[in-house]
């Protein structure tokens, strides 16, 4: 070895160290995934299970690398900040996102109306959670997933054991799709392609929408765009069925009931008698969840929520997810009427 590869291998295995130190993880970030015992405990179940080769899988393994921008990206900020409404929803309804939103829809017309007509669910929501998630295909990810979810699945307790559950997932993936694992590339948490599906989901819910024999939520969009449907459908998408509706009462009522549940479970003859109403007629027979959305100093808004909203609280666990969804979808559909009527 040369003085100087000397130099920089010591220099490599030092700024690893460090980051295991900075993190709080233990010094075996910087060795080799094969050689952990873990990692093997892993593969020898992937083999008795799925039945992988053990040694293919150990030779994949010394690929991966140890992703300190992972555990960075991953891990709760050390001073977090208060959660608002109102800065939440400027990240997502913007001028870029709307633009963005009107050409897409453009451009995948044909593929959106058979989405809707074959899933029931509206072309604006696709392609809003298509905006909110990668803004249209701008922004997938840079991290190889194998890298990634190694990284996570051995090196970050708190999640282990969901990741490691991806990490199978994506070895699955790999082999369902004739791929190489280490071709897949994806966020720091392991999602991939426009709509942003972890390996598990992909399996699940990824359709071939473009009919070419293949799927593929990085390079086709028509396949993401049947996707996000296909996922929403088997969680349960009422098709035709309302989203959201502003909730009216005086605060201290809607705050006493708004715990933070996503889950319809009012029906409109509860909320009443409470003096709480929405904005228009609800049916007596539909339930629906009361939605705060916390603003720091402003006045909290109040949401009925209903079974679609909480399918999209499916795809990302968060109230404040959902109804930027919405909101961007609604925006969407005044922006291309307008449009129209411009025209």
């Amino acid at each position: 070895m040369h003085f100087i590869d000397f130099i920089l291998l010591a220099r490599r295995l030092t700024m690893l160290a460090g980051a295991a130190i900075w993190f709080g993880l233990p010094p075996a970030v910087a060795a080799d995934y094969a050689q952990r015992e873990e990692v093997r405990e892993f593969v020898a179940a992937m083999a008795d299970k799925h039945g992988f080769d053990a040694s293919a899988l150990i030779g994949l393994f010394r690929q991966a690398q140890f992703q300190p921008g992972v555990i960075k990206a991953i891990m709760p900020p050390r001073d977090p900040k208060v959660r608002s409404w109102r800065v939440y929803r400027s990240r997502y309804l913007d001028e870029a996102r709307i633009a963005g939103g009107l050409a897409f829809w453009d451009d995948h017309a044909a593929a959106l109306q058979e989405a809707q007509r074959t899933f029931g669910v509206p072309q604006e929501i696709i392609v809003a959670i298509i905006g909110v998630e990668t803004i249209y295909g701008r922004t997938t990810g840079g991290f190889q997933t194998l890298s990634a979810l190694a990284t996570l699945a051995f090196d970050y307790p708190p999640r282990a054991e969901l990741f490691r559950t991806e990490l199978e997932e994506l070895l699955l993936l790999a082999r369902d799709t004739r791929k190489e694992a280490t071709e897949f590339h994806g966020s720091y948490a392991g999602a991939l392609g426009l709509p942003q599906f972890l390996p598990s989901s992909y399996r699940r819910y990824a359709v071939d929408f473009d009919g070419d024999g293949r799927v593929d939520l990085s390079g086709s969009a028509a396949d993401a765009i049947g996707s996000v449907a296909h996922f929403l459908q088997r969680h349960g998408w009422r098709s035709g069925g309302r989203i959201a509706l502003r909730a009216k009462a005086a605060p201290e009522r809607l705050a006493a009931l708004a715990d933070g549940s996503v889950a319809p479970r009012y029906s409109s003859t509860d909320l009443a008698q409470h003096g709480i109403v929405a904005a228009s007629d609800v049916a007596e027979d539909e339930t629906v969840a009361l939605i705060d959305l916390v603003t720091p100093d402003a006045p909290t808004e109040y949401w009925f929520g209903f079974q679609n909203f909480y399918v999209l609280t499916r795809y990302n666990r968060s109230s404040f997810y959902a109804m930027a969804v919405f909101q961007l979808a609604q925006a969407l559909v005044e922006e291309r009427a307008a449009r129209v009527a411009r025209y």
